[in-house]
């Protein structure tokens, strides 16, 4: 079941399943800011990321002296949500509670809310992760919303730009089964603080900005006009797109990151791992504001 939100500005329809964005719609234009999830690039839009951000060492982790195994990105974007119902008209929440199919791959129990809030030009999403369980959970979560360049040519030599709110960046490197090694490079920007989206941006998988060096990243288009920008207090942001054809890219705010190369340790002792005692409450969000109206 699909649920929408709309103002004089934009159409915003999200889906029960996995509580992913489904259209992000300018009205005045009828431009979809969103990816529409073709499986010739990638047949996801927006998905959450949840119990884990990124790739376990080996597919598999521990966790109370147990071995789980579990897929990257875990399972949250492959459930069934429930609607809830009593919100404010400019809001939309989405229930997941854990099970026995659940538990049989994280053993917590938990309840993860997901809200849509849409004000004007900007979409707010929110994430609350409660512990229902009589342990201490240790998660991770994150985003993943993909968005068309717009004016998309895959003859151009630049599809876009990202801008950042800082002019130094460094990116951790992605190595053996998607997993991060030890080396960090610079990220390297133009003369106006600018990284060009190019066919080869991303050909070593995703940048991944770690250590809060930033809280906005902007997407402009090839003629570096504003488009749409991501903020967040994230300590990790993620920036991908699957391919040099592909029309779109991510930006991933995340609160959590893939193991590093040959981690074997119980997940509490990930990197960016988030804990809450029984019965607490975790909280976490990010906003897009869309430029060009």
């Amino acid at each position: 079941m699909k649920q929408t939100l709309s103002n004089d500005l934009l159409t915003v329809t999200i889906d029960a399943f996995g509580a992913e964005l489904q259209e992000i719609v300018n009205k005045r234009t009828g431009w979809q800011y969103l990816w529409h999830g073709d499986k010739t690039f990638w047949g996801r839009r927006s998905p959450v990321l949840f119990p884990i951000v990124g790739s376990v060492w080996d597919g598999c982790y521990r966790m109370d002296g147990k071995e789980f195994r579990l897929g990257q990105h875990g399972f949250a974007r492959d459930r069934e949500f429930e609607i809830i119902t009593d919100t404010p008209d400019d809001e939309a929440w989405f229930s997941l509670e854990s099970d026995d199919s659940t538990l049989a791959l994280y053993p917590r129990r938990f309840r993860l809310e997901i809200g849509y809030r849409l004000q004007e030009a900007r979409l707010t999403v929110m994430w609350r992760v409660i512990n229902l369980d009589d342990r201490e959970m240790s998660f991770q979560i994150g985003a993943h919303p993909a968005f068309n360049y717009p004016g998309f040519n895959v003859a151009d030599d630049v599809h876009g730009y990202f801008c950042f709110d800082s002019r130094s960046l460094e990116k951790q490197v992605i190595e053996e089964k998607g997993c991060i090694g030890n080396a960090t490079e610079p990220v390297a920007l133009d003369e106006d603080g600018m990284l060009p989206v190019m066919s080869d941006t991303f050909r070593n998988d995703a940048i991944v900005l770690a250590d809060h060096q930033v809280h906005r990243v902007s997407m402009l288009d090839k003629n570096r006009a504003p488009y749409l920008s991501v903020l967040f207090q994230a300590p990790l942001v993620g920036l991908w797109s699957p391919s040099a054809q592909a029309p779109f890219a991510c930006i991933e705010p995340w609160w959590g990151r893939c193991d590093r190369v040959g981690f074997s340790s119980d997940f509490s002792e990930r990197d960016y791992v988030n804990k809450i005692a029984p019965g607490e409450t975790f909280s976490a969000s990010y906003m897009v504001i869309f430029d060009n109206f």
